[in-house]
């Protein structure tokens, strides 16, 4: 069991839905990232997905591309973004930590000893949205044998030939991509995400959880109703980028968790 498992087994007893923020590693500088993520929990936060800053990501929108060519302007590596979840360890032992991002900087690093301290540091997860399930053999059976989960995406596009397969290899939860598109390119609907959740909530027992697109209180507890729970990530990044004071974007995380805590 990790920590993931345990937080979704806690919140059913609570009959709670997940909350997931989304912050970029070392945005806008390392100090400011590591005390807003120090600050998430208290806020309400369930689940942390730690960005990790790339060149190349496909799959962002310019909020986010944006606060990862802050970060990596300002220093940040992948050593660096692996101390600052170690320096949080020591005062967070409970809080799940998934780190997001992009194959190529664990491919630099090397998969055995990325492995090795993202265990060491106190990751739990990871998001690797350029690496499909045909690549399990890479990274994904490894980090499992490792003890850390393997999150997958899943997306409007995924049908029903394509489902089992996404889902053969994935643990922690699954990742339901609301729109079509890039982060912060639409607003996510739960009139048109219910069906899929519940299609994907047939293939398998793992929780669902809906990211892309959630900007709102009301919009996280909507989307939270129809799933096991939402992820914000634009919607605070941009916070950040806006050179908005750390308790006030905590603020905004309060409520947007309790929206989600609502549904």
């Amino acid at each position: 069991m990790t920590r993931i498992d345990d937080t979704f087994r806690r919140l059913r007893a609570e009959g709670k839905k997940a909350f997931v923020a989304y912050i970029m590693a070392g945005d806008p500088d390392l100090e400011t990232s590591l005390e807003v993520m120090k600050g998430l929990p208290g806020a309400g936060v369930d689940i942390i997905e730690l960005g990790m800053p790339f060149t190349d990501p496909m799959a962002d929108g310019p909020t986010i591309q944006t606060a990862g060519q802050r970060a990596l302007e300002g220093g940040q590596t992948l050593a660096r973004t692996l101390a600052m979840v170690r320096e949080f360890r020591r005062g967070d032992a409970s809080t799940p930590i998934v780190m997001m991002g992009y194959y190529n900087p664990i491919h630099a690093r090397g998969v055995d000893r990325f492995l090795s301290e993202a265990q060491e540091a106190g990751i739990d997860g990871l998001i690797v949205v350029d690496l499909p399930p045909e690549e399990d053999a890479e990274l994904c059976l490894p980090a499992q044998a490792a003890g850390l989960n393997f999150i997958r995406l899943a997306t409007p596009t995924t049908d029903d030939r394509r489902l089992p397969k996404v889902l053969q290899n994935t643990s922690g939860f699954v990742y339901y991509v609301s729109i079509t598109g890039i982060t912060g390119a639409a607003a996510a609907q739960a009139v048109d995400v219910a069906p899929e959740v519940a299609r994907l909530k047939a293939a398998t027992d793992l929780p669902v959880i809906v990211g892309f697109g959630i900007t709102s209180p009301e919009a996280a507890r909507d989307i939270a109703g129809v799933a096991d729970g939402c992820v914000v990530g634009s919607a605070i990044v941009k916070l950040v980028a806006e050179g908005r004071p750390v308790a006030e974007v905590l603020d905004r995380v309060a409520a947007l968790a309790a929206g989600a805590h609502a549904a």
